[in-house]
């Protein structure tokens, strides 16, 4: 049986001052999704396409949950979480 992933993520914009939390089970297909304005909506509104977090699972249940309780938490929570794997807010998807 084929073992399925799914990824919690967070993008942010180029000031890293708008923040986007989204799960989808192709973490690549999906930033590209976003950085080519594919999808309307808020990512594409504030051009948040900068992947800064991402979290993976092979539970489709326990993502969709991550993604809401992330989503719920205040500004600076998020901030440390993000800090916490990637101190300087790099891009992590520049070398894909």
């Amino acid at each position: 049986m084929k073992q399925h992933q799914y990824f919690v993520y967070i993008l942010v914009n180029k000031l890293d001052s708008v923040m986007y939390i989204g799960m989808t089970n192709d973490l690549k297909r999906r930033l590209y999704e976003h950085q080519h304005h594919l999808v309307e909506g808020f990512s594409d509104k504030y051009n948040v396409n900068k992947l800064v977090y991402f979290e993976e699972t092979s539970d489709v249940k326990s993502a969709i949950e991550r993604e809401k309780q992330l989503k719920k938490w205040r500004r600076d929570k998020k901030n440390k979480l993000v800090e916490a794997i990637n101190p300087n807010w790099d891009d992590l998807s520049k070398d894909w």
